[in-house]
């Protein structure tokens, strides 16, 4: 079985660091990420990164998109902005 991290950079915009603060919110794999949602992953990583920053965010919905979160479409990015605000 391959290594939580190495599975997880595999998914665009997802390093090593932001894997591990996956794996440190309980997200341990790209099926993980994609049935938890963006913004709900987003919630776990603020419990224990409360510095996390809206360009995580982006980059969670682009790894579940499998696209690189600068081509998120302009209305998605609009609904992240706007559920970031509320966090």
């Amino acid at each position: 079985m391959e290594n939580p991290v190495d599975e997880l950079t595999k998914m665009p915009n997802i390093g090593r660091t932001l894997a591990d603060k996956l794996i440190a919110a309980g997200i341990s794999s790209p099926r993980d990420l994609i049935n938890t949602g963006s913004e709900n992953a987003m919630i776990k990583i603020k419990t224990i990164d409360p510095g996390a920053c809206i360009n995580l965010l982006f980059a969670l919905e682009g790894a579940i998109q499998g696209i690189r979160w600068h081509n998120l479409d302009e209305n998605r990015k609009l609904e992240l902005k706007i559920f970031f605000s509320h966090l």
